[in-house]
């Protein structure tokens, strides 16, 4: 039996990336929603845009999750 070594670390290096990229979206979202309550707390009353952004976020993070399940069912 041959490992292909190069192949495996491809395999190893996309899927650190997706795993971090996907961490960093959900972080954003995260970040998002506190820009909201923190103007709610100061009584802006703004916030929209954040919120906006961090739906924009989580939703990019469950597209990828349902991508990566589908990948893995067909």
């Amino acid at each position: 039996m041959k490992i292909d070594w190069a192949a495996l670390g491809s395999v190893f290096g996309v899927s650190l990336g997706v795993a971090v990229g996907l961490v960093a979206l959900f972080t954003l979202g995260i970040a998002g929603l506190s820009h909201r309550e923190r103007a709610v707390a100061q009584g802006d009353g703004g916030g929209a845009l954040a919120v906006t952004g961090a739906y924009a976020c989580f939703a990019a993070c469950a597209a990828a999750v349902a991508y990566g399940i589908y990948l893995i069912v067909a």
